[in-house]
């Protein structure tokens, strides 16, 4: 975006200081010195030499792709519009609207059905607006004010067009033309040559107007915008394309995630982070100690009481110590011959609460000799001992861990 409002700039002050210029008069605009070439035939188009490359450059055809390579991007990453939607875009896309309650007006964009022949409405962005304008008062009519009409061949349909005032044109000599997709796509490649963009690998990065319509995704999702109303936007049928656009970088996860959390704690009551005075303190720290029971350790939560009475080898809370299976087999005995002796006494109040408290013990014993009887597995969690691991050698690389290398 910099480099091509840059290069729009520059082009510009080029122009109008050849223009200025007259045949052989040297001049110095948009960090370059040139001098206006001598034509020996008149020309609508602007020629300047220039001394570095000692070739003869057409300033007024620089100025066109400079002005052009700025205007189609600004487009594209406000918009995120298909590339077929772009060339269709015309004078009659821009749409007027009024709120219903307060008449505020809304410019919106109009965006013709294309690949899920749906068509949709955009939010023209105040950027975007300047934009627009800029555009049309530079391809209207000087005389008649009007955006001059087009007829344009559709690749895909295979048909041409009606004529039409559209925003993506230019003159060329006596009548008005639509840009080709390739002219686009190369305006978009000077653009990042100009801006010095490289790939992974050091090559030249190649941008495509599709990839201004991922760029668009990600920044919408990323700067809160619902996905469901991004599908609309974009004109998706599945919401799962839309997701599809969206990158994800773990810098932008970490900084999101740390910012979830600042957001959640601020909505919590200040006094949950308060420094708990001596007293709460102790009362916490006793809370653990009093879990501990002769079979093992109880489960129950801080702040809770026990709600079996002490009855610990029918709560599901129990955390039975490995130690202590002596003393289950003990009470489970304790507990037949109770049973046993509650049936031939016919104490039959206590005969049902004895054999749930049998049938607990049992399944606690038969869980801990599951336990006991599985073998132990050692899990380390220590922090690795260096940040960096080595890629796998190569073919024919020796392995440095071979050759005594710490």
């Amino acid at each position: 975006m910099a480099a091509a409002e840059k290069e729009r700039d520059d082009a510009a002050a080029r122009l109008a200081a050849a223009a200025a210029a007259a045949p052989g008069e040297e001049f110095t605009a948009g960090g370059q010195t040139m001098t206006r070439a001598t034509l020996r035939n008149p020309s609508p188009r602007i020629w300047a030499d220039d001394p570095l490359t000692g070739r003869r450059r057409n300033l007024t055809e620089e100025e066109e792709h400079a002005f052009w390579a700025w205007a189609l991007i600004e487009i594209l990453r406000h918009t995120g519009i298909r590339i077929e939607e772009l060339t269709e875009l015309s004078h009659h896309s821009l749409i007027r609207y009024e709120l219903p309650g307060d008449g505020q007006p809304v410019p919106l964009l109009h965006i013709a059905p294309s690949k899920t022949d749906i068509e949709r409405m955009l939010v023209i962005a105040p950027e975007l607006t300047e934009v627009l304008a800029v555009i049309v008062a530079r391809i209207r009519d000087h005389e008649t004010g009007a955006v001059p009409l087009v007829t344009a061949y559709d690749p895909l349909e295979r048909v041409w067009n009606p004529p039409s005032p559209l925003l993506v044109q230019h003159r060329a000599g006596t009548e008005c033309r639509t840009f080709s997709r390739l002219y686009i796509k190369r305006r978009l490649e000077d653009t990042a040559a100009a801006a010095g963009l490289t790939s992974a690998s050091g090559g030249p990065l190649t941008f495509t107007p599709h990839d201004m319509r991922r760029l668009f995704t990600t920044e919408a999702l990323q700067n809160g915008l619902p996905p469901h109303i991004c599908q609309l936007i974009l004109g998706h049928r599945n919401l799962n394309t839309t997701m599809g656009y969206n990158t994800v970088y773990p810098e932008k996860v970490i900084t999101g995630h740390r910012a979830f959390l600042a957001r959640r704690r601020q909505l919590r009551p200040a006094e949950e982070y308060r420094t708990p005075t001596d007293a709460e303190w102790e009362e916490f720290l006793g809370h653990f100690e009093r879990r501990k029971v002769a079979l093992g350790d109880c489960g129950r939560a801080y702040g809770t009481g026990c709600v079996h009475e002490m009855a610990c080898e029918r709560c599901s809370l129990l955390r039975i110590d490995p130690a202590q299976r002596p003393r289950l087999v003990i009470i489970k005995d304790s507990l037949s011959a109770r049973i046993a002796e509650a049936t031939e006494q016919g104490w039959l109040g206590e005969l049902e609460g004895l054999r749930v408290s049998l049938a607990a013990v049992t399944e606690k014993l038969q869980a801990l000799d599951a336990r006991l009887s599985s073998p132990a597995t050692v899990t380390d969690l220590g922090m690795p001992a260096f940040t960096r691991i080595p890629a796998a050698p190569g073919p024919g690389t020796p392995d440095p861990s071979q050759d005594g290398t710490p």
